[in-house]
């Protein structure tokens, strides 16, 4: 069962329909090649550096933000650990909806918290329900402390959204993705650098096709049947920039 089937205000007339029509987007080779296109030439004109939440920029495509929310009401997280903060705007997607939950703490990690924007989350009405730490979210001592923190939390979502080099996604999924609880997933962004066109050219950046988020999540899977990608999530959306980065625990 994926979050659209643990919808129970939704009347079932209305889930099937909605099923239906995402297992038809999924079969659909036009809608998503065009939609592939889209998000490369989004990529290119720094689309996703278009938006905020609540204030604070968000660096991330809409559709995943929608998602995000959705995952969130459904899964009802008393703990949301994210890895990369910039400019906190995720941070604020995840605060805002814990806060009409009624319950929970986000917690940010990042290698570099820069000071404006530290201030600006802590001067945020939804601070209260932010917690950050400084350093990188593979480092033995910030993996400790996020683990503490996830102690007696009866459901936890996580999201990686850091470095996106193959090692260090494949680092904090063995880090993070066993603080998943059962029904809860573990987000994995910009898995989409594997589908770039070939001549795509990633400028100052140490990731590439071959080496990114998504042949980390590819690698890990092969070990752990525990988790399953769900692929609903992205055949409702078709522009994701987080492409078999669903991943739901199921065991």
């Amino acid at each position: 069962m994926t979050y659209l089937e643990n919808t129970p205000s939704a009347h079932p007339d209305h889930l099937l329909e909605k099923r239906e029509r995402i297992r038809r987007f999924g079969d659909d080779m036009e809608f998503r090649e065009l939609s592939n296109q889209w998000r490369a030439m989004a990529l290119e004109r720094k689309y996703m550096n278009n938006f905020s939440w609540l204030g604070r920029p968000l660096i991330q495509l809409p559709q995943d933000a929608m998602a995000l929310q959705e995952i969130i009401w459904a899964v009802q997280p008393d703990l949301v650990i994210e890895t990369g903060i910039a400019h906190g705007g995720s941070l604020m997607l995840s605060a805002s909806m814990l806060e009409l939950i009624g319950k929970g703490e986000v917690l940010g990690i990042d290698i570099e918290i820069r000071t404006h924007n530290r201030q600006a989350i802590e001067r945020h009405p939804l601070s209260r329900r932010i917690r950050m730490l400084e350093g990188s979210s593979i480092a033995p001592e910030i993996v400790a402390q996020v683990q503490a923190a996830a102690v007696g939390k009866k459901s936890v979502l996580v999201c990686l959204d850091s470095n996106h080099t193959h090692e260090h996604v494949l680092a904090e999924l063995r880090a993070y993705a066993g603080l998943v609880t059962l029904g809860s997933y573990c987000v994995v962004f910009d898995t989409f650098v594997e589908d770039m066109p070939d001549d795509y050219v990633w400028t100052d950046r140490p990731w590439g096709k071959g080496n990114n988020p998504k042949t980390a999540v590819w690698e890990w899977l092969k070990t752990h049947p525990e988790f399953q990608i769900d692929k609903s999530i992205e055949d409702r959306l078709l522009i994701t920039s987080a492409p078999d980065g669903f991943l739901r625990r199921v065991a």
